[in-house]
């Protein structure tokens, strides 16, 4: 066959291969659709997947199965999405840990969420809220702060690992408040909470969502929330800036992912499909009950988001002498 002919062949097969390829992405998703959580069971980011995962399930008419998949600060559940077949079968939900603070604090990771995943959707947002034991010592922030003074790293508040977002977020109210905290890392929000209630440690950082149950049960006493603006589900806890420390504010939010060269039209549908469970009034209810406001961002904020975060927590990690490896 000469090149012209060779050239011809081709192209008659790339057309009628065309539509095939077509209707194998409108036929998505075919099969169980697997979510990754890089949480154990039970916390925030767990509330979030399962919530939305059933409601997409029920639009998808098929299962969406949540795989939790815990450890290194969110590493471990976020590399497996990244490293997963891009067909619309692996997904991640995952908190801004994975989008953009552990970017922005660590030199190596074996993953780049600007290169190695496709942004769908971000889908929620939650203020984090510091906590001590309800038999702690502290009754108001500054009781806390006081006392942080007058022992440098005495006083020991949970993570979930070293560049993590409650680790950043104690670490800037460090700063701010001009105190040495000692960070104790564990795997996610229930063991950290237990910690707290036991007396293991002192303080924890976590989401509304996470632990308004254990305050409102008289087990938890909350200090001051973390993000820009009170919470729903707490509204009489008042905010770090608030409590004349600004510079301690740290949002989080949570956000839909998939392995980078999946393929657009399957992105398309999947952003499309969240934002329509998004817009459902009783979701957006359910999600607010759990002390977590809605959102629905597409992939390009999303992916804004991204870069504009992880500029600023670089700066503020470089300024706080924060190191994570």
């Amino acid at each position: 066959m000469n090149k012209r002919n060779l050239v011809l062949a081709l192209a008659a097969t790339a057309t009628l291969l065309a539509p095939a390829l077509g209707r194998a992405q409108d036929a998505w998703p075919a099969k169980p659709i697997r979510l990754i959580v890089p949480f154990p069971p039970g916390g925030g980011t767990d509330i979030v997947a399962r919530t939305l995962g059933q409601k997409l399930s029920e639009r998808l008419h098929q299962p969406v199965v949540i795989d939790n998949k815990p450890g290194a600060s969110t590493i471990i559940g976020t590399d497996a999405v990244a490293k997963a077949a891009p067909d619309g079968y692996t997904l991640l939900l995952s908190g801004s840990t994975s989008f953009s603070v552990n970017p922005a604090l660590r030199a190596r990771l074996p993953y780049d969420p600007m290169t190695d995943l496709a942004p769908i959707a971000i889908v929620a947002r939650t203020p984090l809220v510091l906590v001590v034991a309800q038999n702690a010592p502290w009754k108001t922030l500054d009781q806390f702060v006081a006392s942080a003074k007058a022992k440098p790293q005495g006083i020991r508040y949970a993570t979930f690992g070293a560049g993590s977002g409650p680790h950043l977020a104690g670490e800037l109210f460090a700063l701010a408040a001009g105190v040495k905290l000692q960070d104790v890392p564990y795997k996610g929000s229930a063991q950290a909470t237990l910690a707290v209630m036991s007396g293991e440690i002192e303080a924890d950082i976590d989401t509304v969502a996470t632990v308004a149950p254990h305050i409102r049960a008289g087990k938890l006493r909350a200090l001051g929330i973390v993000g820009a603006t009170r919470s729903s589900l707490l509204p009489e806890v008042k905010t770090m800036a608030e409590q004349k420390l600004p510079e301690a504010t740290f949002d989080a939010w949570y956000g839909f992912a998939a392995p980078a060269k999946t393929p657009a039209a399957v992105v398309e549908r999947i952003s499309r499909e969240v934002l329509a469970v998004m817009a459902d009034p009783a979701l957006q209810a359910q999600l607010r009950a759990q002390g977590m406001e809605p959102a629905a961002l597409g992939a390009a904020p999303f992916r804004a988001q991204m870069e504009s975060e992880i500029a600023r927590y670089r700066a503020l990690a470089h300024r706080a002498g924060i190191a994570a490896e």
